[in-house]
């Protein structure tokens, strides 16, 4: 039998993960210089934490949760975002008495969702998301966007945009409830099943409908933003001078409602706007879920974050042409022509890792020949070779593969020589 990598799943091969591990170290030293610290929570969860806080109308919750049974008939599910096992990490452990507030935080991990596999879109992807919790000023919804655009600018990206919106407060949203009722009733039978459903439950929903966003009814939607009420109108306007104060650009989608049900007030998404990205141009999303932590049994505490797909960053990075640059050299390459020099190389490749220095060798007994043409793949810079003539007289022969030049140098020096010239 042929086993494959599971349908919207993938592999990240060595010639592809140190680019990943390049996008990890990037995270690491911006969250640092944030001040968000690292937060890693279980790969599964209750069922129920994602019903409660995601909403049980959203497509996340009805069509793409992994969800089983374990042995003592729990419920069970695979995350597929993060934000809800941070919060409910935050209720647990009591993060709501720290001293500093808010409490900032930033995970990265692998989410899980049933979807239609697409480009930069798998059912397994790693997401990387911060979250700052504790607080209700606008001044957080504005850092925390920086962050994002920070990360992205950390990456050499340029073609991307941030577009804004304001969901409002609890009475702003009711307002707004009542109007989309009022527009969509009429001709709700021209749209999809799901948006017939959610008519009742939760019409905010049909806005972020993927069947039926070229509808009529969705571009002569009532805007959210015509029903903020003054506080909420006001939390907005705070939010976006907070970001014109540091020179952040962005674009107002009265439209944008996010796929999650725990949003209000500020909801933001991060575009790319390169050619041939593709027709989901989204790189990352988030916003304000005040009320979250009372929803899982917390004291109140205000929230906001944001996550990103690390694979659509990867893709975005590829459609403007940005790349890393790989440090795959080699220091040393240790070549031996007999038995006993096999032994004297094996135990010299444990000195010189130990110094410090990146070294490897053969070990399929490949004549001198092909040896040396693995140390140039390897683009080492300098190779040992080791013989019968070396193993008896107590050196090696170190070649500089940059210039062709050799030299005999004693064993007991051969570890300072090579530091000083790598050096």
């Amino acid at each position: 039998m042929n086993f494959k990598v599971p349908r919207g799943t993938q592999d990240i091969l060595p010639a592809e993960s140190w680019k990943w591990q390049r996008v990890e170290a990037i995270i690491r030293e911006v969250c640092d210089m944030y001040r968000y610290k690292e937060i890693r929570t279980p790969i599964f969860e209750q069922t129920e934490l994602f019903q409660r806080t995601v909403g049980d109308t959203t497509d996340i919750v009805t069509k793409e949760m992994y969800t089983f049974k374990d042995r003592g008939d729990r419920s069970m599910t695979l995350r597929p975002e993060g934000t809800a096992p941070v919060v409910r990490s935050y209720v647990e452990n009591k993060m709501f008495g720290y001293p500093d507030q808010p409490v900032k935080l930033y995970y990265q991990g692998p989410m899980f969702r049933y979807e239609r596999q697409q480009a930069g879109r798998y059912r397994q992807f790693v997401q990387f998301g911060v979250e700052a919790i504790g607080s209700a000023d606008p001044a957080i919804d504005a850092e925390v966007i920086s962050l994002a655009m920070e990360m992205y600018k950390r990456v050499g990206l340029k073609d991307v945009k941030l577009v804004l919106n304001s969901l409002g407060d609890k009475e702003s949203r009711t307002a707004h409830r009542e109007a989309l009722v009022a527009h969509f009733t009429p001709k709700i039978d021209e749209l999809c099943s799901d948006c017939q459903s959610r008519l009742a439950k939760n019409p905010l929903r049909i806005l972020d409908c993927k069947v039926d966003r070229e509808h009529p009814l969705m571009a002569t939607a009532p805007s959210l933003t015509d029903y903020l009420n003054e506080e909420s109108a006001t939390y907005f306007e705070q939010v976006k001078r907070y970001l014109g104060a540091i020179g952040i650009e962005y674009e107002l989608d009265p439209n944008l409602v996010r796929g999650l049900d725990y949003y209000n007030h500020t909801a933001f998404e991060i575009m790319s706007t390169a050619d041939g990205f593709g027709a989901i141009t989204t790189l990352c999303g988030g916003g304000r879920y005040n009320g979250v932590a009372e929803e899982i049994g917390g004291p109140p505490s205000p929230g906001v974050g944001y996550a990103m797909s690390i694979e659509r960053l990867l893709l975005a990075m590829e459609a403007e042409g940005k790349s890393f640059t790989e440090d795959a050299q080699l220091d040393v390459y240790v070549v031996t022509l007999e038995k006993a020099a096999h032994e004297k190389g094996f135990a010299l490749l444990q000195q010189l890792r130990n110094a410090g220095i990146r070294a490897d060798m053969d070990y399929l007994d490949r004549k001198m020949k092909g040896q040396m043409k693995s140390a140039d793949r390897f683009n080492a810079k300098a190779v040992i070779v080791i013989g019968e003539d070396e193993v008896n007289n107590g050196v090696v022969q170190v070649k500089n593969m940059a210039d062709g030049t050799q030299e005999k140098i004693t064993d007991a020096t051969v570890i300072d020589t090579l530091l000083e010239k790598l050096r």
